[in-house]
């Protein structure tokens, strides 16, 4: 019921709140609203041509200011004061979509009445662009006590966001390997993971927060040292899985709840019998197993003397496949080097679940066939043909010719 041009008229105070201009500071916050925004334009725009009924819901995602009431002094408050608002779009018209998006960002829609009015003897041009700068006198910004957009655009263009604007928190970072992930903290490998979602205030909070990370580690790391001490030298390891990522805390509350499993009941074994084995240790697993590749995997609840008559048993087998599993990993190592040589490619990796043996005979055959056209590129070795975002080339390691 709303022409194109109502409808930029009834979004005003959705534009003042999410308009990209308003973030530069934030670069991340700005290119999700204005991602988001060409996309409510276009579904907008779709509405209002012939045949609208097979337009599929669209999900989008904004950053939305605090617009209320704030003085000059306040200004600075801008790094904070904003949150983030999804939302689903599944309406089969304009005002219907209006009304939505202002519900949704928690937006006031009393000047909808008018519009509601007028839109009943009124009906504009639909082709007008629904996002478009903001240009309004500067006596409207006096009299409503709204923040003048032009003004926080000077000011956040003087200072672009860099980690190196913290360098207090960056001291925590130091002998850290960094990550990004789609979360951010500390995973059990110890890595800080930086969140690809998050903002750089979330990062630098974050830093800050280390030293409380770094305790934590050192209580999983001894409490590892006390499980080893009790099963003759076995060493709890940490291997990620595929898609998964087991944060520190997670990590520790599975280390802690198999230590004090373990200290329930007494174990007989030789301080040292079990050196050099290692073991992984899962929740959502019953019973104890032998990997192809020579580690572990137990239960974290699992029954102190079956795991000793367990582990004992399969002693010299754990050994056996730990040695072939080492001496994959230096041939892999060298076919990895000879395969980068001789296509000249830009990096070559594998995904996780990708197995040395599966490795070594793909980048041998990739050797053998010399396909000129993987010059220059990283290729990730997968289960899968893929081109990620990024240009990284996926192939299956048995790739067909």
């Amino acid at each position: 019921a709303l022409s194109g041009a109502e409808a930029v008229n009834a979004l005003r105070p959705f534009y003042f709140a999410v308009h990209p201009d308003f973030f530069g500071q934030h670069p991340r916050e700005r290119e999700v609203n204005e991602n988001s925004l060409k996309r409510l334009n276009g579904y907008l725009e779709k509405l209002q041509k012939p045949g609208s009924d097979g337009i599929r819901p669209t999900t989008l995602t904004f950053y939305v200011r605090d617009t209320k009431t704030m003085s000059d002094g306040q200004a600075d408050l801008l790094s904070s004061g904003f949150r983030p608002v999804s939302f689903t779009l599944q309406t089969k018209d304009v005002l219907s979509t209006v009304m939505n998006v202002l519900a949704s960002c928690s937006l006031p829609v009393e000047h909808m009445k008018r519009l509601l009015e007028r839109s009943e003897v009124s009906k504009g041009p639909a082709e007008i662009l629904f996002y478009r700068p903001i240009r309004w006198d500067k006596s409207y910004y006096t009299f409503t006590g709204f923040r003048d957009p032009e003004q926080e655009l000077q000011q956040a263009r003087r200072v672009e966001p860099t980690l190196e604007s913290n360098p207090e928190a960056l001291i925590n970072l130091q002998g850290h390997t960094v990550v990004f992930a789609d979360q951010s903290g500390m995973n059990a490998s110890g890595h800080v993971m930086l969140g690809s979602m998050d903002v750089h205030h979330q990062w630098a909070k974050l830093f800050l927060q280390l030293p409380g990370y770094r305790s934590l580690q050192q209580q999983t790391d001894w409490l590892k040292e006390r499980i080893s001490d009790l099963l003759g030298g076995t060493q709890v390891v940490h291997m990620e899985k595929l898609g998964l990522v087991q944060n520190m805390a997670e990590h520790y509350s599975t280390v802690s709840t198999f230590h004090k499993h373990l200290m329930s009941r007494r174990l007989h074994l030789h301080p040292r019998s079990l050196y050099g084995l290692t073991m992984v240790l899962e929740n959502d697993r019953s019973t104890p197993s032998l990997h192809e590749m020579g580690h572990f995997i137990i239960p974290t609840t699992c029954d102190p003397p079956k795991l000793q008559v367990f582990l004992q048993s399969h002693a010299a087998e754990a050994r056996q496949r730990t040695l072939l599993r080492n001496q994959l990993q230096v041939e892999e190592e060298a076919m990895l080097k000879s395969c980068l040589q001789t296509l000249s490619l830009r990096s070559l990796s594998k995904e996780p679940s990708v197995s040395s043996t599966q490795m070594i005979q793909c980048c041998s055959r990739l050797v053998q066939l010399h396909p000129p056209l993987l010059q220059g590129l990283h290729i990730c070795v997968s289960h899968f043909y893929s081109v990620m975002q990024d240009g990284d080339l996926c192939v299956p390691w048995d790739w067909k010719n």
